[in-house]
Order: structure tokens, then C-alpha cells, then sequence
């Protein structure tokens, strides 16, 4: 990678990138994590965007021609209309019920449990089932073994929560891999959430990106396993 590539984005392994980034809400910064993956035809999809920043899209550009913006949730998609507007080739994938909740957002097509002709040999996905108000799709790059989450599970240390300690405070979500408080109240459905965790645990994955806290490098398939245990 160039200089302007490991500044702006970090390689996980072959053909996926991170890039972090601040984030900051009312709650305090939490922090945010794109995940970017090459794709079979040399293009890239891009799965929760941060912000668009000139070192970062020169780092894309380097790489290869956006394809794929992926908006995987109903809260995870901030940022995806500056990368609709900077790449009006590629196509913004939304997950359920976000056209309905942002109408000024272009959304070419609604994410399900099958993947996309454009990323079908490389990743697979699965709408995770009884938490409506997420409608979180996780994904999983079976080249790497990576899985690729949002809001399902946080994995900030215990030490990193000056950013915004009331937050991880009423959320409990620091010093713990899985999903913090608020996340299980937004489980309405424990049954077809078991289905879906069920249905994840079948993927061959080591790795766990997650958009906030730190990308948890091995052993990720154990500690899901463990953190949705309670269902």
C-alpha cells in the first residue's frame, strides 16, 4: 500500500481494508469502522461508510473503482449519500425499511439474506431476524474468514471509554465482546434471533470486524457463539 493508503486505510489481510474514524454523536465519539473489500472484478464494496475525506477517497481511488456502497442497517448509514454523490456509478445497497426512513436517500436496491450478483463469490450475508428496529445485515468475506458486523456487537475496551463514558456506562458495553444493553432491549423476537445467530455460526469465519471498539483478529467464531448465548 502507499503512504496515502496506510494513513487512511489499514489492510486486514488480502482485499480488505478498515478505515477508522471519530464519530461523534450526542452520546460522545464512539468511533466508526468501514470495512472494504476487492471484489472478483477488481471493484470495491464498501460496507458502512465513514466519512468521506480527500485522503480517503484517494485511498479508494487507489484501489480500485467503488462498485458497492453498502448501508447495513437502519441506524448505519450517516454517510452513505456523500459516497452516492462522490461514485454515481457505483450502486447503494440499503438494508430494510431505510428508503422509508431516509426518502431523500438514493437506494438502488434492498439488502436480504441473498447476496448480490456483484459480491456473491466472495461474501454472503443474512438479514438478522427480531430486532426490527436495527434490521441489521451481517456479512461474511469467506476468503478471509472475516466476519463483518455493526451495532450486533461492540468490542471497546474497558480503558477506552473517555470519549463518551456515560454511554458505555448506561449501555454497558465496554470490556465485553457481543451486544451491549441497549442492542439486547432492541431484541423483540428471541426465537428468530436464535435463528439468525444459529445461521452465523454455520459461516467459516476467525476474524470479526465491528464498527465500534477493535477488530477482534481470532478466535471470533467462539466468542459470538458465547455472547449470544443468552438466547
Amino acid at each position: 500500500m502507499s503512504g496515502t493508503q496506510a494513513g487512511a486505510l489499514r489492510a486486514l489481510d488480502r482485499d480488505i481494508w478498515v478505515a477508522d474514524r471519530p464519530l461523534k454523536l450526542a452520546v460522545g465519539d464512539i468511533g466508526a469502522r468501514m470495512t472494504v473489500i476487492r471484489l472478483a472484478d477488481g471493484g470495491l464494496f464498501l460496507h458502512s461508510p465513514v466519512p468521506l475525506d480527500a485522503a480517503t477517497k484517494r485511498a479508494l481511488d487507489e484501489l480500485g473503482p467503488v462498485r458497492v456502497v453498502v448501508a447495513p442497517s437502519k441506524v448505519h448509514h450517516l454517510f452513505a449519500s456523500e459516497y452516492a454523490r462522490a461514485y454515481p456509478d457505483a450502486r447503494l445497497h440499503g438494508a430494510p425499511g431505510l428508503a422509508e426512513k431516509r426518502r431523500e436517500l438514493r437506494v438502488d436496491a434492498v439488502l436480504g439474506d441473498e447476496p448480490a450478483s456483484e459480491w456473491r463469490d466472495r461474501i454472503d450475508q443474512h438479514l438478522f431476524r427480531g430486532a426490527a428496529v436495527l434490521n441489521e445485515v451481517v456479512f461474511v468475506h469467506a476468503p478471509s474468514r472475516t466476519l463483518v458486523l455493526t451495532d450486533l456487537a461492540f468490542n471497546v475496551p474497558a480503558g477506552r471509554t473517555a470519549g463518551a463514558r456515560l454511554f458505555y456506562w448506561i449501555t454497558a458495553a465496554a470490556g465485553r465482546f457481543g451486544p451491549h444493553r441497549l442492542v439486547r432491549t432492541m431484541i423483540r423476537d428471541r426465537r428468530a434471533a436464535r435463528s439468525s445467530v444459529d445461521r452465523v455460526l454455520g459461516w467459516d469465519f476467525d476474524r470479526v470486524v465491528v464498527s465500534h471498539g477493535d477488530v477482534l483478529e481470532t478466535g471470533g467464531r467462539e466468542r459470538f457463539a458465547t455472547a449470544f448465548a443468552f438466547l
